[in-house]
């Protein structure tokens, strides 16, 4: 079953990029990374640019919307994704504990929807 663990951290909390504690922040990443790859789970992950960068759309009687920034107004803020290949939720778990922001943050861990196309025909 594929799970998306949706990484959401308050940036505050994150060393920043030139301290000494931010190369073991994201090595964690590496490391996470990593052991996902080698047991076959890893299928892909990023990082994104900041809530700053974020435009949110939405259809509200028949016209688009867009709002800069993130829908939600939220101390943490989503911050990145990976998508695995787990048996099952509590392997999908295991995975989320090995990235840094649980520590700090929080993972969200989400099955992914199956869609049975054969059905459909």
């Amino acid at each position: 079953m594929k799970y998306l663990l949706l990484l959401y951290v308050d940036p505050a909390k994150e060393p920043a990029p030139d301290s000494a504690d931010f190369s073991d922040y994201m090595g964690g990443f590496y490391a996470a990374s990593q052991k996902m790859a080698a047991q076959g789970a890893f299928l892909a992950g990023e990082g994104l640019q900041g809530v700053e960068t974020a435009t949110s759309l939405r259809i509200r009687g028949g016209k688009v919307e867009t709002m800069d920034g993130p829908f939600a107004e939220t101390r943490e803020h989503l911050g990145g994704f990976y998508l695995i290949e787990a048996p099952d939720l509590d392997a999908a778990l295991a995975y989320a504990t090995t990235i840094p922001v649980a520590k700090i943050g929080t993972v969200e861990v989400r099955p992914v929807m199956v869609y049975d196309t054969a059905s459909a025909a």
